[in-house]
């Protein structure tokens, strides 16, 4: 579904990522961990055609389509969706506001208002989220978690068929943890959907369960494993996490 090849990136004059590849098949589940300030979320940025990041080489490839000649509204179209960790608040326009007028557009026909509004409160039911927030101007007086279930209820409407989490669990306490990753875990298993999330803590590793996990260094994936590799880097800290994957494979 994903294939990024050989990407180089630039802010200013800094080099944040180097190199970096990554493909990701149609319904799996990939992690990129790494320290903060790494440049995991300049990728997902890219991805989404945030133009104050600089190109400098490489690809990304999703569907059979070039990302790089789009922007970010085309991005969106061909079912990308990020959910950041700092939502903004945006005044003037409500939730389902903004949902109507993007499934039309999506769809190309008006949308059945029944319909719509049934499916927002089944998604609110499913995220413990206070209907009144279908309403309310997006994010507008939220808390974080809010913002974050706020973003999914967008998610649940408008389907997108990859989806990044950018340090999801930002801003959640425990219980509120379980609710957003058991709604993203039932939705990956109904739509089959690709999903990229971006951490620099295992936590969420074990709420939602990846095919592969990947270590951002020096602006390019420096290792690939398993889930056990989170469990390593929990242990140990980045630094050491790939010398005693080496070890361990060695034997």
């Amino acid at each position: 579904m994903l294939k990024i090849n050989d990407l180089t990136v630039k802010v200013s004059t800094k080099m944040v990522l180097n190199k970096l590849s990554l493909s990701i098949n149609d319904g799996e589940v990939h992690v990129i961990m790494g320290k903060n300030g790494i440049g995991k979320s300049t990728l997902c940025k890219v991805i989404m055609r945030d133009t104050s990041y600089e190109i400098e080489d490489g690809s990304i490839i999703f569907d059979g389509k070039d990302l790089l000649k789009m922007d970010t509204s085309d991005v969106a179209k061909e079912g990308i969706m990020l959910i950041s960790q700092n939502p903004p608040a945006i005044e003037g326009i409500t939730n389902a506001e903004m949902l109507r007028a993007s499934l039309s557009e999506k769809e190309g026909k008006n949308i059945n208002i029944f319909e719509f509004n049934k499916n927002m409160e089944e998604v609110c039911n499913k995220l413990s989220l206070d209907k009144s927030f279908i309403h309310k101007e997006i994010n507008m007086g939220a808390s974080g978690g809010e913002r974050k279930k706020i973003e999914l209820l967008h998610m649940g409407l408008l389907k997108p068929k990859f989806i990044i989490l950018d340090e999801l669990d930002s801003g959640l306490d425990v219980d509120a943890i379980k609710v957003v990753s058991s709604y993203i875990n039932d939705y990956h298993k109904e739509t089959k959907c690709s999903i990229l999330i971006i951490t620099h803590h295992p936590n969420i590793i074990n709420y939602i369960k990846p095919n592969y996990i990947h270590v951002l260094d020096e602006g390019k994936i420096v290792k690939t494993g398993d889930s056990s590799l989170a469990s390593i880097i929990e242990e140990t800290g980045f630094s050491k996490a790939n010398t005693m994957i080496q070890d361990k494979e060695s034997e």
